[in-house]
């Protein structure tokens, strides 16, 4: 379908060679303002064109087609009052509706009406979008968490959005001076609120209207006159409060969690189950900026034991209560100690206690804070898994370093780990030590005679004797079958004498358990001293104490005997055999 072009508004597209219209008999050009900028007609009272200008066309042809209804109703208004008539109309073109202020002129004497008129179109529309874009804006800065400012030349609020900002009404804050919400106002120079020139994102804190305080980040811009003349400042602030908690909460999680892995890393690091707790204290301590700590084991339900200690501990007291109080408490106590204040939480493995960590710092003003509790709490999770390995450790070095039956040491931990560790420690200290080498007499007879069951009665009365004879510190081992041996640490030979003459004294008590009257069971003992001043390697000693045992043997059994010092002859040194 084709277009007519001639119906485009305002104006028309037809070419021409003046802005009026082709004649139309003598009228056409009559009482046409030839230089109107708009739409230009001469009409009749029945609304029929007698002439228009070149932009005047696209009405002429809406009229000439009638489809222009309220200009027509325009020109019979100003034809019935005689009298110039003004309105405005929309017109339907085949670019869409456009909208013209029309004014009609009745002329005098021969009864015609002049038409002007002016498009509106473009200044509705911008009107339009100006009114819907404040909307908009009032909208947006209604909704949004955002307040919107503006400061006068007088420094105090002049606007503030309706809604209000940090729990203050609108009306509350405007005609008050900024410096009265803000926190150490003097620290901002300048303040965004009175600022001379353009600011973006400057964080401030303010006081809300509980007294709480208030993270605030705020963009302004300066209002001048045209000399530069400073007139006040308008802006926007935001609270960023929740934000920057958020990004607070997240970076003390990160150094948790970093404090942690050192921690642990620390603690998987060193390769001795021994050594452990000593690292994780030491770690532990410079993590959290601890000047001492102390981690516990629990032997027995309730009852702690310290495993490793780093730091000061000169004037901590008070310990046990805590440590009691930890035994039926799942949370982290505080107490003081002096002039310590002490936090610390028990260790657990799947639930159930196994141990304890204390830390303490001096009385401060840096008191524990949440970090602290957290991660205290973090680091004796691990040190319950901790602890749990060292008990199975330990489980299983016990297993393969004891006797099965008797729980003595069995003979490689007493000669390839025990002994050599003690003859090193002699050989610092320059002190004796004797070894006793055990043996059971007639044994066998034992168990051929009553049974192994009798057997095993008797090796549990010989460890007991050995045990009872023993101190604190000497080592007791059973060396596989009937033997025995017996490390005494720090003794001279009239004492390590005096204390084998005792202990075959009471070996009498075994004979209840012979195998008859001719096979009376009893002990052979062999004797031998270590001096480290001769240099005696592990191995000559053994051969000595073994030597001095089975002379025993070979003499009538039931005695013992002293070996002669290292690198002395052989022969038997008087007094020194003794039999029962």
């Amino acid at each position: 379908m084709s277009k007519d072009r001639s119906t485009d508004v305002p104006g028309s597209r037809e070419p021409a060679a003046s802005q009026t219209a082709p004649a139309r008999g003598d009228e056409s050009g009559r009482g046409l303002p030839a230089d109107y900028p708009g739409p230009a007609l001469l009409v009749r009272a029945d609304g029929s064109v007698i002439g228009a200008n070149v932009k005047g066309a696209g009405l002429e042809s809406l009229l000439r087609r009638g489809t222009a209804p309220g200009i027509i109703a325009l020109i019979d208004e100003a034809t019935a009052r005689s009298d110039v008539v003004a309105g405005t109309v929309s017109l339907s073109v085949a670019k869409g509706d456009v909208v013209m202020d029309i004014t009609v002129v009745p002329r005098e004497g021969d009864g015609n009406l002049l038409l002007l008129a002016r498009d509106l179109t473009m200044e509705r529309n911008l009107r339009s979008a100006l009114v819907e874009s404040r909307q908009r804006y009032k909208d947006l800065v209604e909704v949004s968490s955002d307040f919107a400012w503006e400061v006068g030349p007088e420094g105090t609020f002049v606007f503030v959005s309706p809604r209000g900002a940090l729990g203050f009404r609108a009306e509350d804050l405007v005609e008050h001076r900024p410096e009265e919400f803000v926190l150490d106002a003097d620290d901002y120079a300048p303040l965004p609120f009175l600022s001379d020139h353009a600011l973006e994102n400057v964080e401030m804190w303010m006081r809300r209207a509980d007294g709480s305080t208030a993270c605030v980040m705020a963009s302004s811009v300066p209002l001048k006159t045209e000399d530069g003349t400073w007139q006040g400042t308008r802006g926007i602030c935001r609270d960023v409060t929740e934000e920057r908690a958020r990004e607070t909460a997240l970076t003390r999680a990160r150094h948790r969690e970093q404090l942690l892995n050192y921690i642990v890393n620390t603690i998987r690091d060193e390769v001795e189950p021994e050594n452990m707790l000593a690292t994780a204290a030491t770690a532990t301590a410079r993590a959290l900026g601890a000047a001492g700590c102390r981690i516990y084991r629990q032997r027995e339900p309730g009852t702690f034991a310290m495993a490793a200690e780093y730091g000061v501990a000169k004037g901590i007291g008070g310990l046990d209560d805590l440590l009691a109080r930890m035994a039926g408490d799942s949370g982290v106590v505080e107490a003081e100690s002096g002039t310590w204040q002490v936090l610390a939480t028990a260790t657990r493995y799947r639930q159930t206690i196994n141990g304890a960590i204390c830390m303490w710092k001096a009385v401060g003003p840096d008191g524990w804070d949440d970090d602290n509790r957290i991660l205290i709490g973090e680091v004796a999770s691990q040190l319950g898994i901790a602890n749990e390995q060292i008990d199975n450790h330990e489980h299983i070095v016990k297993l393969s370093r004891t006797d099965d039956m008797t729980a003595l040491l069995n003979r490689r931990a007493f000669f390839d780990e025990e002994l050599p560790r003690r003859l090193k420690r002699l050989d610092r200290s320059r002190q004796t030590a004797s070894l006793f080498y055990v043996d059971m007499d007639n044994f066998k007879r034992v168990n051929d005679v009553h049974g192994h069951q009798r057997g095993d009665e008797a090796i549990m009365f010989v460890r007991d004797l050995l045990r009872k004879h023993s101190r604190p510190g000497d080592v007791v081992a059973r060396l596989g079958g009937d033997e025995f041996a017996m490390w005494l640490d720090g003794i001279t030979t009239v004492a390590a004498t005096k204390r084998v003459e005792t202990l075959i004294a009471a070996s009498k008590g075994l004979r209840r358990f012979s195998g008859d009257e001719d096979h009376p069971l009893g002990l052979s003992i062999g004797v031998a001293m270590y001096n480290p001043g001769h240099g005696e390697a592990l191995e000559e000693l053994l051969a000595r104490a073994d030597a001095a045992m089975y002379a025993v043997k070979h003499a009538g059994k039931g005695g013992f005997r002293v070996a002669p010092p290292a690198g002395a002859p052989g022969e038997k040194p008087p007094g020194q055999e003794h039999r029962s």
